[in-house]
């Protein structure tokens, strides 16, 4: 059987469809995503829902619809499979049948990144690529870095230099050649489309090439398979870049085809922050593409993106599911890592947080209600954002006979 069932490459816009083995990042003609598709007929017929079950316990575990031919290939760190648990505390508060958190904090690197970028890297060294090159706002260039070092590749990684300090750090101890610059991750973008071409890098953008979107969507997988193959009412996503919420999506289209869902879908919710939120924009104008956010600033790195490649595709993926876009404040994003972790004890990245912040929002605005079972995808770990969340300890003064804490 092949480890495999990759068949061809399809634009999202224009659908034409392109041979897979050659290297491509974005349509040949219209300049828009490639998508990865596969003989979902064959992986019907080659094995059922429940065969993952008892295979190795990380995003592998489908191979059969990611795009790596040769398991000789895999670089793998160990990435997917994460925790999926009821947050009872929370649906009380907010009144919610049920509510489940997914933590991808527990993948390699700290993040959700660790898995696109895995996919990505994988099948780019399969297609006989020796080096990579990405922007990032820090947590995609570290993923990249640590996939690029275990496999042999050279990385090159240009972040603003306002990135958090860990994820700076990351990328030079896994042996990335690491640039700063004086502007935004669409900055840094531009730079190296500049360098790229002439120096034979190949770009590992968010969605500029066709799989890290793969990676992502094993998400869309694991939560099936952990609810016995249905699917919750409602997803939260914080959408910067939109990869995981456009790869669950696609997720769910292939599990419906293979027929190990029903016809249920879920309702897919992106959470951006107030300071950078043009797909929230475009949702609610009614718009298929979003305007670039001028001056796009929030404490959340991952979600300040001002203009995604997949725009379309986000937007397209919320209207579909019958979901909604809206904003949250850098104020109740931090409010929300502390109040996650005080009352679930699960600490979260800031943007992760926003999905917590969401929830009175859409609770209130009747987008979720008291029948639904909600999912929280938190994206990364509260750990690698530590100067975030400021905390000045009271003393307690041992040189007084009967010191005592109150």
């Amino acid at each position: 059987m092949a480890f495999s069932f990759l068949t061809h490459l399809e634009c999202t816009a224009c659908a034409r469809t392109f041979e897979a083995d050659q290297l491509l990042g974005l349509c040949p003609h219209c300049g828009k995503v490639l998508y990865a598709r596969y003989d979902l007929g064959a992986v019907k017929r080659s094995l059922t829902r429940e065969t993952p079950r008892g295979r190795r316990p990380d995003m592998w575990r489908y191979h059969e619809v990611l795009p790596v031919r040769d398991p000789a290939n895999v670089l793998s760190l160990g990435e997917g499979v994460t925790p999926m648990f009821e947050a009872p505390r929370l649906a009380r508060r907010y009144g919610l049948r049920s509510l489940l958190l997914k933590d991808e904090g527990q993948n390699p690197t700290g993040t959700f990144k660790a898995r696109g970028l895995c996919a990505a890297t994988s099948r780019a060294k399969e297609l006989g690529v020796r080096a990579v090159s990405m922007p990032t706002a820090g947590n995609a260039g570290a993923a990249l870095a640590a996939y690029a070092a275990r496999g042999g590749l050279e990385a090159y990684i240009v972040m603003p230099d306002d990135t958090p300090a860990i994820n700076k750090a990351e990328c030079v101890v896994y042996g990335a050649h690491t640039y700063g610059i004086a502007g935004l991750i669409n900055d840094a973008g531009r730079v190296l489309r500049e360098l790229a071409p002439d120096r034979g890098w190949f770009d590992l953008s968010t969605l500029k090439e066709p799989y890290r979107v793969e990676g992502k969507k094993t998400m869309g997988y694991e939560i099936a398979e952990a609810l016995d193959w249905t699917l919750p009412d409602v997803i939260i996503y914080p959408a910067g870049g939109g990869t995981g919420l456009v790869g669950i999506w696609k997720a769910v289209s292939e599990m419906a085809e293979l027929g190990w869902i029903d016809s249920r879908r879920p309702r897919m919710i992106a959470v951006q922050a107030a300071g950078c939120a043009p797909i929230v924009r475009a949702y609610h104008e009614g718009k298929t593409h979003a305007e670039p956010v001028q001056d796009a600033h929030t404490i959340a790195p991952g979600l300040r993106v001002p203009v995604a490649i997949g725009d379309y595709l986000m937007l397209e993926a919320v209207r579909a599911s019958g979901g909604t876009a809206l904003a949250v404040t850098d104020e109740e994003i931090l409010a929300a890592m502390r109040d996650l972790a005080a009352t679930e004890g699960v600490f979260t990245a800031p943007e992760a947080a926003a999905t917590v912040a969401a929830l009175p929002k859409l609770r209130e605005g009747g987008a979720i209600t008291s029948s639904d079972q909600v999912l929280l995808l938190l994206t990364g770990a509260g750990m690698k954002y530590f100067d975030q969340v400021s905390v000045d300890l009271p003393q307690v003064d041992l040189t007084r006979p009967g010191a005592s804490i109150t």
